[in-house]
């Protein structure tokens, strides 16, 4: 089974993409954090066919053998990371990494274009939206400290690159949208719930599930 989940920066993805994973015993993929080790690694000097990615179960990111989850979440990060998401050849290299991870396995998948370019057949697709000032409101909630102002105006520029060019986001048809401004986290989670078990019932009766 795949579950693709898209939306922009601090829409919920992440929070949902993890429960979701938890309730249907699927591997957690969070492509978000693949382009943010690619980004340490290209900062570090290593060029891109150098880079060795691996997502560990728990969540855990290694670049080239080492454990970098802690360094992946700054607002720094965030820059660097959506810049060099910008690159054609770092999409292609890592588009053709998270395929190959959601090959012959469940997967919960989190990202911008999942459901639009890495697993466009995928059995579920959804996309988490809010506005702009809430999703700024929560990323300084998770990391307290940040002066909103800046907050919203560097979310601001990196919702004009990612609705750019190849990997833009975009809502495919067949996906399922969530609004998740004014709402709880446990709401939101209740709704994609039951939107995937409906659509594992669907499949299901046809017998086509995707992996």
């Amino acid at each position: 089974m795949q579950i693709a989940i898209d939306g922009p920066a601090g829409s919920g993805k992440t929070s949902v993409a993890r429960a979701l994973a938890r309730r249907f015993g699927c591997l957690l993929i969070n492509t978000g954090a693949m382009y943010r080790a690619v980004a340490l690694g290209l900062s570090r000097g290593l060029k891109l066919s150098e880079i060795q990615i691996e997502i560990r179960p728990n969540e855990r990111v290694l670049l080239n053998g080492e454990d970098v989850t802690e360094k992946l979440y700054t607002q720094e990060m965030d820059e660097l990371a959506s810049q060099t998401a910008a690159h054609p050849d770092v999409r292609e290299f890592l588009i053709a990494q998270q395929r190959a991870l959601a090959q012959n396995r469940d997967v919960v998948m989190e990202g911008r274009d999942i459901g639009s370019v890495v697993l466009p057949n995928a059995d579920v697709k959804l996309y988490l939206d809010a506005s702009l000032e809430e999703r700024a409101r929560r990323r300084c909630q998770e990391r307290p400290g940040l002066p909103y102002a800046e907050v919203l105006a560097q979310m601001r520029a990196r919702d004009a690159r990612d609705g750019q060019g190849f990997g833009r986001l975009q809502i495919t048809p067949d996906t399922i949208v969530l609004h998740t401004d004014g709402r709880t986290l446990n709401d939101v989670i209740a709704e994609a719930i039951r939107a995937v078990e409906a659509a594992l019932q669907r499949r299901s009766s046809s017998g086509k599930l995707s992996g």
